[in-house]
């Protein structure tokens, strides 16, 4: 009996320590790794690949793939001679059907970050500029539609003939795979939010405006139901929004909308934004919500119109009580002195790239904590941000369908109402006031203004 007990724990020591030198063993685990190549993918180089793991997604057009491997088969892998670029699959976040009974809120009721870059004024019929985005494409990459999105937005403005999600990823999943239906039952309600501020909303009933109210929305699914996700995944929404402009949509304009970022630059990733914009694409992006830690990717990256968050120092001001929102006038013209940048939003870096800045804070729309009830809430990010900005390209594009990536933001930048460093004192929903600062590296060009870039656009 002694025996058979000495035995028995000799064999659990053993596993124990085996287990223990499994995990301290460099390299045993398994990872996502994105890789772009240096030639066209052939048979010839995924046969070699396989020697270091293996490959579970190839995105033919832009020579790249994404691999599961060990950890310790990155480094071989980068000296490979068709290898231009590999990295491990980066992480990104972002943080019942019933019929709306109006096709559009072209007419609907403003609200203060509408007015604040100037397409409406407040109150109803309120547009101020001649543009609302009719023809014009807008893809929201993000975590997809609520199922009540229909209570949200007229069905004749979300293109569900293109929606789609895609999911997988990282480590773990390692292939990326297409989901066509998921991309309308999110249950986070974030790519809902965006969505709303470009095309408006159904406030119980009650239009609300949007930046580009007649533009059509392509719902593209990259994050999950936490809102998070992985840059292959993003990469492949990318290129798949890129191929429909190559395609079915080759004569329309065609803008994406990224309110989501990491802390490093994917090389999938970027070779799908070049893809994308060599394509006639123009991306927007957020600038990200880490403060003084620097901006998140892809909206870092040069060829991206990234955009950080400012907020109003009417926010709620005594007299305007709870309607402040929509009941504030911001004056015309823009007064830089009205404005300021929030403390969340990420300066720019050595090697970022930060272009404009525009309202992402107390944002309202619709966004549900339960699941089928409909709600709306404030929300601050430069997720907020980012969709104000993707609108006013929707509405430059309308005017001028052949614009390219590299005239959109010049023109945003040429045209933005310069902010410059210092302090703001703001109240707060509790009624005190609380002082915002900010430096230079933290407005980029300014403050973002349709009607301005909308008159400089040929």
């Amino acid at each position: 009996m002694r025996r058979m007990l000495f035995i028995s724990l000799l064999i659990a020591a053993l596993v124990a320590m085996n287990a223990s030198l499994a995990m301290a063993a460099p390299g045993k685990n398994m990872i996502g790794i994105n890789v772009v190549l240096n030639t066209p993918v052939t048979d010839a180089v995924l046969a070699d690949l396989a020697n270091y793991g293996k490959v579970r997604d190839v995105l033919y057009e832009i020579n790249a793939l994404t691999m599961q491997a060990r950890a310790s088969e990155l480094e071989v892998i980068r000296l490979l001679p068709y290898v231009m670029m590999a990295n491990p699959d980066a992480e990104r976040n972002g943080a019942p059907v019933d019929t709306v009974l109006v096709q559009n809120f072209a007419d609907g009721l403003s609200t203060w970050d509408l007015d604040a870059v100037n397409v409406t004024d407040f109150g109803f019929n309120n547009r101020k500029v001649a543009y609302d985005g009719s023809g014009v494409y807008v893809a929201v990459l993000d975590t997809g539609l609520l199922d009540s999105w229909r209570q949200y937005f007229p069905q004749e403005r979300i293109a569900v003939e293109y929606a789609i999600a895609f999911g997988g990823g990282g480590g773990e999943m390692g292939f990326v795979s297409s989901q066509p239906n998921k991309w309308e039952h999110d249950q986070n309600s974030h790519g809902t939010h965006v969505t709303s501020t470009i095309l408006g909303y159904s406030l119980y009933g009650t239009p609300v405006n949007g930046v580009a109210p007649l533009a059509k929305v392509i719902p593209v699914k990259v994050l999950n139901q936490n809102g998070s996700g992985w840059s292959s995944v993003v990469a492949r929404g990318i290129v798949y929004v890129a191929d429909l402009k190559a395609g079915p949509l080759k004569d329309y304009p065609v803008v994406i909308n990224m309110s989501l970022g990491g802390s490093v630059l994917d090389a999938v990733e970027k070779a799908a934004i070049d893809y994308a914009i060599s394509q006639g694409v123009i991306i927007v992006a957020s600038a990200g919500n880490r403060g003084a830690a620097g901006m998140g990717y892809p909206g870092a990256y040069a060829p991206v119109i990234s955009v950080a968050a400012s907020g109003y120092i009417g926010e709620w001001y005594p007299p305007a009580g709870g309607s402040w929102w929509y009941r504030m006038d911001p004056a015309d013209p823009t007064n830089p002195l009205h404005y300021y940048i929030t403390s969340f939003s990420s300066r720019q870096k050595p090697g970022q790239d930060l272009d404009l800045a525009a309202p992402g804070s107390w944002v309202v729309g619709p966004y549900q904590l339960q699941s089928g009830k409909i709600s709306y809430y404030f929300l601050g990010g430069t997720s907020m941000a980012s969709p104000h900005v993707a609108g006013i390209v929707a509405l430059m594009a309308q005017k001028y369908p052949a614009l390219n990536a590299a005239q959109a933001e010049g023109i945003l930048e040429g045209t933005a109402v310069y902010l410059a460093p210092g302090c703001r004192n703001v109240y707060t929903p509790g009624g005190a006031v609380t002082q915002f600062c900010w430096g230079a590296d933290a407005t980029g060009a300014g403050l973002a203004v349709a009607d301005a870039a909308l008159a400089a656009t040929p």
